[in-house]
């Protein structure tokens, strides 16, 4: 208590969280709950209610706390003295890199006196440091609900077993290798999730867990399993996709309660008739009827057979010593080639939205894919492993060369690069010995050297005419050179200058890896302007234009080099490297006319297009689209949208934001995560698709009259180091408009029913939820669940399968009244699957899956008392269960 009193001494200083957000004011008690996992400091805040409000805090009966939070272990030790305790999450996730990446808590062990909470159980430590499972946990033999997915555990101890009540423990996201023989104890549990471990064997006493309803084991390394898995006769669902499984006993089919039996993408070539025949197995992504693998595929050179695994849906495949190729489904390829990773290693994947921020594109360069991050981060493979990427094709393929980008934490460096062909798809092809960042761009051509102290020659390939000469002594150690060529279109220049007759050679763009200028001068071949030769020759109108690397300045120093001409070439010499640009004009101030030309070489000509939904003109489609493309979009998307002609040609630069604002009576939800100030944000991207389909509404009554309003776009922020041009006419609030177009939301109709969830007066009709065998659930009871959900609505929402438009509309249909907005979600929900006999057990998970155990135990209780009054009821009358259960409701409370 000392060490917790010194802490809470410093609380004056704690004006802030850690995280620079302001700290709760004053948190209160919400009954016998105490949620502070989402406040920074949230650990600080618990130890001074303790300290202060001592006896209303150890009645607490629910405990959240964030265990990325500093004081965790403060917090830990204080946690004994709440002994009503029956929930407690200690979870981590609630910190983020600036990637977006989940960042996990620091526990990595309990104290021990953990075990005196004796009336725990739920218990939640997902997203930690574990690497074995704390020995007090076995000591909470109340516990019905235990999560620890997301750690390291690679074992669980021998007597688990112990947690003779526990109905839900999930371990998925581990480094599990095997299961202890006491898991068949666990007689009560109904859910085990187990997936994406190291699997390799399943013990023979997994078929003791007779009430267990779901079991999930997708994405481990099993190449069997048990045949005692067929005495589970409660199960309901069993998940197997994603492992390495050649043979499935038959015996799975005579299972009386199974519903789903998933073996996507595993490695069975023959399956027992009994398993194909079922209605509700599914077996894509499995080599059925093909031959053994040959000891080679693709590129990877095999001592082994090559495993083919082929991830479908998941964030996460593993990968083991054998080897192994992989498919995403967003059609990117890997060959893990035997001996890649000494150890089994389970790769995640996640494809990212391209941010300017950290995805710095250089001059010239265009984005041809998304992000694709693999992780563990900087973990180096024994072999190189292949990727094959999928892009869209340059629209300029001549002095462009499409190249794999890979970020290191720092910085951004070109991966040595092949373009190939797979299924019809243009795919960039590296090879890596580490895991990070991936992109595809397309750059200007790239040739190299190493410049030794003997002297070289550097030609381009894009123009031989072009080249630099190294002489002998020009360095003492040897130097690195790249060089790249862009040639400028004629009618770019006549354009900029009125067709004043100037010309200009190809852009020369030079550079090394060292900072130490030349011991000798370079010397540099370019070609003479186009249609001019030493014939007709005049030097006076020569210019030779020297430009920074990032292209901000021009300076003529004509002067200050020695030109030498041949019939068709000149040469000068430099000891540094920058651009070089060759003019031809009477003009004698060309530097301002080389930034214009320079700058129009950059940008791309586009408009804008909005266009409505014809069955739903509240869904409105907004897309920038290069002008070249607009004709071909607009004739796609004719058959379902309709609006107005496409706006005006604006030009744009590659990652340049811009954004969209609804406006004259047109509003969005303001908390979207893509919405700044109340606008739209996007990134303009030539190769991309740079759309968004958006739900709008309006704050006006539409019963009497149609809502015309508009949609503006506005320029945001641009690459770093455009021309300053280009910056000066972007300045002002006039010059950031870009284009506007109408928006139209029809007149509302009246309707004559009021069964469309307006909740006037919380009308609903009558509900049935569910079957004879889960239960029923009626109107009354989706009533009492409704005033347990809280803030919670939008998240529970969409783990039920709503939409987010679906959860838009409900939102802002009853943007003043919270209990409607919950209500009209879960009726919306309900009446969609009424007929989905599953759709209680789906309520359940649902309500798991947003971190509300409680509401899941009332619904699992609510159904068990109905089960108990449906089977009392059967008795009263001298029915057999058996006879009836088809044909029967099970009452509900």
């Amino acid at each position: 208590m000392q060490k917790m009193a010194e802490l809470l001494s410093l609380w004056g200083k704690c004006g802030e969280g850690t995280s620079g957000a302001p700290v709760l004011a004053g948190p209160c008690l919400a009954g016998n709950r105490l949620n502070l996992d989402v406040y920074p400091d949230g650990c600080c805040h618990f130890l001074r209610l303790l300290k202060q409000q001592r006896e209303e805090v150890v009645q607490v009966e629910f405990l959240r706390l964030s265990s990325n939070d500093c004081l965790i272990g403060t917090a830990l030790d204080s946690l004994p003295h709440l002994e009503r305790l029956k929930s407690l999450v200690l979870k981590g996730s609630h910190i983020r890199d600036k990637f977006g990446s989940c960042q996990r808590g620091s526990l990595t062990s309990l104290p021990q006196d953990f075990g005196n909470l004796k009336c725990l159980t739920h218990l939640d430590l997902s997203f930690n440091r574990l690497s074995t499972l704390p020995s007090c946990i076995l000591d909470l033999l109340s516990l019905r609900v235990l999560l620890v997915s997301h750690n390291s555990l690679v074992a669980l101890p021998e007597d688990f077993g112990c947690l003779s009540k526990l109905t839900f423990f999930s371990a998925m996201k581990n480094q599990l290798t095997g299961l202890p023989q006491s898991i068949g104890k666990l007689s009560t549990l109904h859910i085990l999730d187990l997936s994406e471990n190291v699997l390799r064997l399943l013990p023979e006493e997994i078929g003791n867990l007779h009430n267990c309803k779901e079991l999930f084991l997708s994405g481990n390394c099993l190449s069997s399993i048990p045949d005692s898995l067929a005495n589970l006769k409660s199960l309901r669902e069993l998940h197997l996709d994603s492992n390495f499984l050649v043979t499935v006993p038959a015996s799975l089919a005579s299972l009386p309660s199974l519903s789903r039996l998933d073996l996507q993408n595993n490695c069975l070539r023959a399956v027992p008739t009994e398993i194909q025949a079922l209605p509700f197995v599914d077996l894509h992504g499995n080599p059925l009827g093909e031959n053994e693998p040959s000891l080679q595929a693709g590129n990877c050179k095999a001592s082994a057979a090559v495993l083919i695994h082929s991830c479908i849906s998941s964030g996460s495949f593993r990968v083991t010593s054998e080897g192994c190729e992989v498919v995403l489904p967003c059609d990117i390829h890997f060959c893990f080639p035997p001996g890649a990773a000494s150890d089994p290693l389970w790769i995640s994947f996640q494809l990212l939205e391209p941010d300017p921020q950290w995805v710095k594109l250089r001059h010239h360069d265009v984005l041809l894919s998304g992000v694709l991050e693999l992780q563990p981060h900087g973990v180096k493979f024994q072999q190189e492993v292949q990727i094959w990427m999928p892009f869209v094709p340059p629209q300029i393929l001549h002095q462009h060369e499409v190249v794999v980008r890979t970020f290191s934490g720092q910085s951004w460096s070109d991966l040595r690069t092949r373009v190939e062909q797979k299924r019809g798809l243009m795919m960039a092809h590296c090879s890596v010995l580490h895991f990070s960042w991936f992109l595809v761009v397309s750059r200007l051509v790239q040739d190299e050297c190493k410049v030794p102290a003997e002297g070289t020659l550097l030609f381009s390939s894009v123009d031989p005419n072009i080249k630099v000469i190294f002489p002998p002594g020009v360095t003492k150690e040897p130097r690195s050179v790249k060089m790249q060529v862009l040639q400028v279109p004629a009618k770019e220049i006549d354009e900029i200058t009125a067709n004043a007759g100037c010309r200009a050679s190809p852009l020369l763009c030079l550079s090394q890896d060292s900072l130490v200028d030349f011991l000798s001068p370079v010397t540099i071949q370019l070609p003479l302007p186009p249609g001019v030769t030493g014939l007709n020759l005049d030097q006076l109108r020569l210019r030779l234009l020297h430009g920074d690397l990032e292209g901000q300045t021009w300076d003529d120093i004509t002067s200050q080099v020695v030109l030498k001409f041949t019939h068709i070439y000149v040469m000068f010499e430099v000891t540094h490297f920058s651009w070089y640009w060759l003019w031809y004009t009477t003009k004698t101030y060309i530097e301002g006319i080389a930034k214009k030309v320079y700058e129009r070489l950059r940008l791309y000509q586009v408009n804008f297009i909005a266009l409505q939904r014809k069955k739903d003109p509240e869904q409105v489609l907004l897309q920038c689209v290069p002008k070249h493309k607009v004709d071909p979009v607009l004739e796609r998307l004719q058959n379902r949208y309709r609006g107005p002609e496409p706006s005006d040609m604006v030009e744009m630069f590659e990652g340049e934001q811009f954004f969209a604002a609804f406006e004259r009576g047109i509003s969005i939800d303001m908390d979207r995560p893509d919405c700044v100030d109340g606008r739209l944000s996007f990134i303009f991207y030539s190769h991309l698709k740079n759309l968004k389909e958006v739900y709008v509404t309006s704050p006006l009554d539409r019963k009497g009259q149609a809502v015309k309003g508009q949609v503006s776009f506005y320029r945001g922020a641009v690459p770093e180091n455009i021309p300053e041009d280009a910056s000066r006419r972007r300045r002002g609030a006039d010059s950031l408009w870009l284009a506007t177009l109408p928006i139209k939301l029809p007149q509302l109709k009246p309707r004559s029913d009021e069964n469309h969830r307006a909740l006037c007066g919380f009308s609903f009709p009558p509900l049935n939820l569910g079957n004879a065998e889960t239960g029923y659930l009626t109107q009354a009871n989706l009533l009492s669940i409704a005033r347990r959900v809280g803030s919670d609505w939008q998240t529970i929402g969409l783990n039920l399968g709503l939409t987010y438009q679906q959860i838009e509309r409900i939102g802002h249909n009853n943007r003043d009244d919270l209990d409607k907005q919950i209500l009209d979600m879960l009726f919306s929900w309900a009446q969609q699957n009424s007929e989905d006999p599953d759709c209680v057990s789906k309520l359940i998970t649902a309500m798991k899956e947003s971190g509300r155990q409680d509401i899941a135990d009332e619904v699992e209780t609510i159904i068990d008392l109905g089960r108990q009054k449906y089977s009392e009821s059967i008795r009263r009358v001298g029915l057999e269960p058996e006879s009836s259960t088809e044909d029967s409701a099970i009452p509900t409370m």
